[in-house]
Formats: structure tokens, sequence, C-alpha cells
């Protein structure tokens, strides 16, 4: 009983110390690290893609929503002072609690159009902003006017856009994926990857569409991100 409890305390001992010195050289909180190592070590989480970027504000993180896991990741990786839009379901997930709290959450419904002058102002004011893109749609659908709205911020802030993607996500358990037969693993190794920041209007130029539109190019360029 005597070694297993020091056992345990050694453990929380190399975590708390871990913890602390990531934080310290990641650029991010204590808690933050304290919550993301175990996600780390447990999916062998490689972060430099995202860790490595550099995004001024005001700049929207949009991120592939392929997984419940993808939350609780971005809020232990984006920046603390990051406003994080989530669905309803991850906004009432007890388990998610502790991530929750460790940076601003607005919850909404996907189905509804979502155009907001707060988040407009919150942007200008050099904001970050970390949107969750239901994954698997397509265009014309009802969960496509969420693309469409953050296009319209994005260009009214003129925000730079990082696509986000979890490769891996889609296979673990956590996983909002109904496609029959996916092939789901419990610890799937996880990639954290992210694009260079662009606004609407440089996604605009550069695209190959004939007559692209502002929801067109976040489309794609989320699409990119996966398949990067």
């Amino acid at each position: 009983m005597y070694l297993a409890g020091t056992v345990v305390a050694l453990v929380a001992a190399i975590w708390v110390v871990a913890a602390v010195l990531c934080a310290y050289m990641r650029n991010r909180t204590f808690r933050q690290t304290f919550l993301y190592l175990p996600l780390k070590l447990l999916y062998r989480i490689d972060n430099r893609p995202l860790t490595g970027l550099r995004a001024d504000p005001p700049v929207i993180y949009a991120v592939l929503h392929q997984s419940r896991l993808d939350p609780a990741l971005m809020l232990s990786l984006l920046p603390a002072d990051t406003l994080h839009i989530l669905d309803e379901a991850s906004a009432r997930s007890f388990w998610l609690e502790p991530w929750r709290e460790m940076a601003r959450t607005i919850a909404f419904n996907a189905a509804h159009v979502f155009v907001s002058r707060r988040l407009v102002r919150h942007l200008r004011g050099r904001g970050k902003l970390a949107v969750y893109l239901p994954d698997g749609i397509e265009p014309e659908t009802r969960a496509y006017r969420l693309y469409r709205a953050i296009a319209r911020i994005a260009a009214a802030a003129d925000a730079r856009i990082v696509p986000i993607s979890v490769r891996g996500s889609r296979n673990t358990l956590f996983s909002l994926s109904s496609a029959p037969g996916a092939s789901w693993k419990p610890l799937v190794r996880l990639r954290v990857q992210a694009l260079e920041p662009l606004t609407i209007a440089q996604l605009v130029e550069r695209s190959s569409r004939a007559q692209p539109t502002m929801a067109g190019v976040l489309y794609d360029r989320v699409l990119e991100a996966d398949g990067a």
C-alpha cells in the first residue's frame, strides 16, 4: 500500500513538473498543459504544424470538427485568450467541463444562420476566434450555412483564417463519423495539421473556381487542411 502511494505521488509530481516546463516553453497556461499531457501521451499527438505557426490577430481558427476530442485538444493548444464557438453537444458535455473552463466559450445551434456583430467587434479588437465546422457535409445543405456565416464574419473583420484538422480523430472512439465501415481504434495516433493564415480576399484571389464565393473558398481551404 505504501509503495503504491509512493508511485502515485511520483507520477503526479512528474506530471506537474512536465506541465510547468511545457507551459513555459510553449507559452501556454499551466492548466492547458496539465490537461493536454495525458492526451499527448495516450494518442502520441504530433502538434508541431500548429505550435510552429505564427498567426497574428485578428484570426479565426477554422477547425474541422471530426470528433468529440477536437474541442478538448484546441482548448489545450490554442492561445488561452481565444474565444471558442462550440456546438450545443460540446457546450453541454460534462467530461469536457475541465477544458471549457480554460477559455471563453459560446454555444450555438449550427442549424441557425450565424451572423454576429459581437464576433466582428471581437475580431476587430485583435481578437482570436475558434470555430468548429461540421465534417462530411456538402454545399447547399443546412450545415453549410455555418461556412457562409463564418466567411462573412472573417471578411467583415479582415481576419486571417487558419484551417486546422486533427488527422486521425475520425478513427478514435470519440469520432462523430457515422460512415458505414468506419475504422475505429482506441489508441490511434493523431496529428494536428494547420495551414498558413490567409484572409478571405487572399483565398478568393488564389481560388481555382470559375466564380469563387467566400463560403466556397473557406470550404475548400478547410478541406485542404484535412488532405495536407
